[in-house]
């Protein structure tokens, strides 16, 4: 099994063959370091995507909100990105900021109605209950439950 093309007796490639080939390329796009070690590749916007969910899951907002934020401004359009860059603003008490990007989110795609009731919740939480009220009716329009 010390042999690069060995195989297993079912047929299927040993794991030194497999480990080799997931770094088959490493290196070859970005140049490799000194020592032939393979440059460090940089992350992309997906991977900052899954870098802020998983800080979004484990409860570090500030720290998904400083990546989202980026991803954001580096690509404004999607809802995704900065829904949840609301989300994580507005669980780190960070309330202007949630209601900015909120109110932005709802000027580019109207219909997102989970915008309408964290919008309604954001102005709640600022004591702005009048106005929150409109939002939460027109989430409330949308079919989104309060306790959701």
């Amino acid at each position: 099994m010390n042999d690069f093309n060995d195989f297993l007796p079912s047929g299927e490639a040993a794991p030194d063959r497999f480990v080799a080939a997931t770094h088959l390329f490493d290196g070859v796009a970005d140049g490799v370091a000194p020592g032939g070690v393979p440059a460090p590749r940089e992350e992309g916007p997906f991977e900052r995507w899954e870098r802020a969910n998983a800080r979004f899951e484990a409860r570090d907002y500030i720290g998904a909100a400083k990546l989202l934020a980026a991803l954001v401004e580096e690509a404004p359009g999607p809802t995704g990105p900065r829904l949840l860059l609301a989300r994580a603003y507005y669980h780190s008490a960070q309330l202007r900021r949630a209601e900015e990007q909120l109110r932005e989110l709802i000027d580019r795609d109207p219909v997102e109605h989970y915008a309408h009731l964290l919008l309604a919740r954001t102005l709640e939480r600022q004591g702005r209950h009048d106005e929150a009220a409109s939002w939460k009716r027109m989430a409330a329009a949308f079919g989104v439950a309060a306790a959701e």
